[in-house]
This record gives structure tokens, C-alpha cells and sequence, in this order.
């Protein structure tokens, strides 16, 4: 559906009322909901929230909040508020249909589907961990104001990789990856990026569990490091092993952008994790996306995953010579099993120890991983680790937003942007009732509907 099909029929399911009222500063009262505001604290039951000029004004329990008068109510009783969702790690205009082509791909017109798809899961803020074009900043500068539709972006730029390594995309433009092969070429590709001013610069440091020929210099990524903080901007690495965390670590790296999936974590990473502040972003769904579609088959007749398939993805999904390819190589399915479960053994212990745990799932990087069904996938892949519903709820809000460096969103409080997800049930009993999407805000105005009036 376009997405001026889908305001409209928003607009409608809405119980009648105008969405343009909620354009015109109008308070609008979303009442008779359960409210988890995105802090880890319990949800409020029978609250109302107060939105004004796309801001949270007041959130409470209904008795203690007055409505104005004037206001336009919308009735969320049997439903659950909870902040938009937001991704620290994902890529954008990599991939079309069943194809990952990054410099054919990269278009203003595949990246803004890919954002309104986003949007019609909930997912409101996303990160483009690297690849990206100078196209990028044109269409953030957009969302930023408000003038684009779709989710809210954020970036690191191109990234750095390694000649005849990582990332092994086969056909990358100039202008969408940096290969240094020397300290001095790495320090003056940061630079270039800096002058761009994005929110990371991305290095790829791993050989993808041996699928590339060779992993990158630590004397590479060390200046990347040292010349990125000079600039005052963050690093974020691509990893699989314990061994490179560590290093990276005592080298200064911000974010550890993928979970380490090859060794339990020892306490030595632990100490030094918490000592140095560093982000860990698990990734979980990852691995599981190389076989999840060929071995469960019963998720195509889910609208979760159904609203999320271009119809040659869906070809692919139900083609009987496709699944048999991939289940054929038992020996790769049990690796990606064997790192899924390392990775969310490492992810209970580090988030119980405390390390800063942030929320993505490499999504758009390949077509396996899809936008909006990789994030619900990664929510409840988060519970089956061990982590509560509002515990993972957290991570993918009010710390996915703390990791970013963003105070105006993530959480329901006064002030902060109204970019919300409603759903039916309650999702701190049963993470899957955030699959069951009724609406979706941002910046106090309705701009999706539930997934049966969506399509890709």
C-alpha cells in the first residue's frame, strides 16, 4: 500500500477521527491503556497520555492526569502504549527482492520503502551502521525536520573495510566503503567521513567466521579509533570472536556492534566491558536468519512475517528446492545454531553483569533479514535468552536511545517526542502481543495502522 493509501486508511480505522485534528496542535488523549514507558519500571495500568505539537505532555494513571476539553480522545482500553522501537544497528539500501546489490540498490526510492516498512512495525528510529552514500544525509536531513515520511535515521557513513575481507559485498560504489590498506590511507578516510559529521564511523574487523580470505589489521582499526576520537566521533566494530573484542576494547572501540558468538565470555571481557563503557549490541536474529525460513514454515501464514515479504522473497520462502538447498548443508545450520546460542548465553551474563546492552539486528543487510520482522524477531529471541519482556523492551527503546546519544525519545515522559507503538494484549506478560500492532505515532501524529493494511 502507498503510504498515502496507508494514512488514509488510518485515518479511518482510527474510530472515526480526523488525523488532521492531531496536525493542527490539538491536544489529543490516548486513554485506557496499560503505558510501558521504555525504563524498565512497571506498566501503568488505565493511564492516559497527553500529546501536544508531537510531544509527550503528561503521562499518568487516569485519575491524576485532566484531560482539556477540547481534546481529541482516542479509547486504548485492551491495548499497550510503549515508545516507538528503535534500532542501533541496522542498513539501509543494500538489498531489493532476493538480491543484495548495495551500489545498484542504494536509491532514494528503495531506502524510503525500506523506512516506511520499518514504521508499519513500530520500529520509528533507525541506524544505517555503514555502507552508506552521501544520499544518506540528504534524506536525514528530511526525516530530522519532518518533511519525509518514514523512520528516523541515523548513520555511520561508509565504514572502513579490508582489502579482499570484510564486508565480502561483491559490488560496493566508491563512495559507500573505505579499504585502507595503510594507517595513513585509514586516517584520511575518517577524515573524509568526519566532515560529514556522522553518528559513528563502522569498522568491519572479523574474516565472518572464515567466509573472507583475511581479518583487518589491529594497526588499522587502532588509528581508526584514534583519529575518529579526534574528531569527537564514535567507532562501532563488526566482530565474532572474543579475542578481537577484547583488543578492540583496549584500543578504545565505543560499540561492539554484533554479539560474540564464537566463546562464552570470560570475566577478564566483562571487567574491561564495564570499565570502559563500551556498547554491546547482540544482534541475535543474525544467525537464526540463515535457516529460520527454510526450517519454520508455519511463519509465512503469520502476518508478522507475511506484510514483510516482497513477493520474490515469498517465491523464494516457498520454493521446495530453496528450503532443501538450505537444510541440505547440516553442517552450516548447526554453526549458525551453535553461534545463536553462545551469542544469547553471552548476552544474559553481560546484560546481568551490567555491561550497556543496545539493540539492533544487522537488518537490510542481507534479504534474509528483513525490516520490522528482524526487530519483533530479535524481542522475543531476547526472552528465550533469559531476559524479561520489560527488560528487552528497555534495550529496544530507552537504551537503544541512550545508546545513540538521544534524549528526546525512547521513553514516555514529559517532553520527550511522541513517537509511540500501540498493540493489543499486554506485552510484559507475553513479548509476542508487540507483534499484534494496532497503531503507530510519530511526533503525536498516526502514521500506520495495524499490519493488514500494509504491504511491502
Amino acid at each position: 500500500m502507498k503510504p498515502r493509501s496507508l494514512m488514509l486508511a488510518l485515518a479511518m480505522a482510527l474510530a472515526g477521527a480526523s488525523a488532521a485534528q492531531a496536525q493542527q496542535g490539538q491536544v489529543v488523549a490516548l486513554t485506557g491503556a496499560e503505558v510501558i514507558d521504555g525504563t524498565g519500571s512497571a506498566p501503568l495500568h488505565d493511564a492516559t497520555v497527553l500529546i501536544e505539537n508531537g510531544l509527550i505532555r503528561q503521562v499518568g494513571p487516569a485519575v491524576d492526569v485532566k484531560i482539556p476539553d477540547d481534546a481529541w480522545h482516542i479509547d486504548y482500553h485492551g491495548k499497550t502504549v510503549l515508545p516507538g522501537l528503535i534500532s542501533d544497528h541496522s542498513h539501509l539500501g543494500l538489498v531489493s527482492g532476493t538480491t543484495a546489490d548495495p551500489a545498484a540498490d542504494y536509491t532514494t526510492e528503495n531506502i524510503r520503502r525500506q523506512l516506511h516498512q520499518y514504521v508499519a512495525y513500530g520500529v520509528t528510529t533507525v541506524t544505517s551502521l555503514g555502507v552508506n552514500r552521501p544520499l544518506f544525509y540528504d534524506l536525514q536531513k528530511q526525516l530530522h525536520a519532518g518533511t519525509l515520511a518514514g523512520a528516523d535515521i541515523f548513520g555511520a557513513d561508509a565504514g572502513i573495510g579490508v582489502p579482499d575481507g570484510a564486508p565480502p559485498f561483491g559490488h560496493v560504489a566508491p563512495d559507500q566503503l573505505f579499504r585502507p590498506a595503510t594507517v595513513e590511507q585509514a586516517r584520511a578516510a575518517v577524515k573524509t567521513m568526519a566532515a560529514r559529521h556522522p553518528s559513528f564511523i563502522k569498522v568491519w574487523v572479523d574474516d565472518f567466521h572464515g567466509a573472507v580470505k583475511v581479518k583487518m589489521d589491529p594497526a588499522i582499526y587502532k588509528a581508526v579509533i584514534d583519529e575518529a576520537h579526534r574528531h569527537g566521533i564514535r567507532v562501532a566494530a563488526h566482530v565474532y570472536y572474543l579475542a578481537d573484542a577484547k583488543r578492540l576494547v583496549a584500543d578504545g572501540v565505543d560499540v561492539l556492534a554484533h554479539g560474540i558468538r564464537d566463546v562464552p565470555v570470560d570475566a577478564a571481557f566483562v571487567k574491561a566491558a564495564k570499565a570502559h563503557g563500551i556498547w554491546y549490541i547482540p544482534t541475535l536474529d543474525l544467525d537464526e536468519s540463515f535457516y529460520l525460513f527454510a526450517q519454520d514454515q508455519a511463519l509465512l501464514q503469520t502476518p508478522l512475517l507475511a506484510h514483510a515479504l516482497s513477493p520474490e522473497l515469498k517465491a523464494q520462502f516457498e520454493n521446495p528446492g530453496w528450503r532443501a538447498k538450505v537444510l541440505a548443508d547440516a553442517k552450516g545450520v548447526a554453526v549458525d545454531k551453535q553461534a545463536l546460542a553462545v551469542n544469547m548465553r553471552n548476552l544474559q551474563l553481560l546484560h546481568d553483569a551490567g555491561v550497556k546492552i543496545g539493540f539492533g539486528t544487522d537488518s537490510g543487510a542481507t534479504p534474509l533479514r528483513i525490516p520490522g520482522f528482524a526487530e519483533h524477531r530479535e524481542l522475543a529471541l531476547n526472552v528465550q535468552a533469559g531476559l524479561s519482556p520489560l527488560q528487552t523492551i528497555r534495550l529496544a527503546t530507552g537504551q537503544a536511545a541512550a545508546l545513540l546519544g538521544l534524549s528526546d525519545r525512547g521513553v514516555i515522559a514529559p517532553g520527550k517526542r511522541a513517537d509511540l507503538l500501540v498493540v493489543d494484549g499486554d506485552p510484559a506478560a507475553d513479548i509476542h502481543a508487540l507483534d499484534q500492532i494496532d497503531a503507530v505515532w510519530q511526533r503525536g501524529k498516526p502514521v500506520a495502522a495495524n499490519l493488514q493494511s500494509y504491504a511491502p
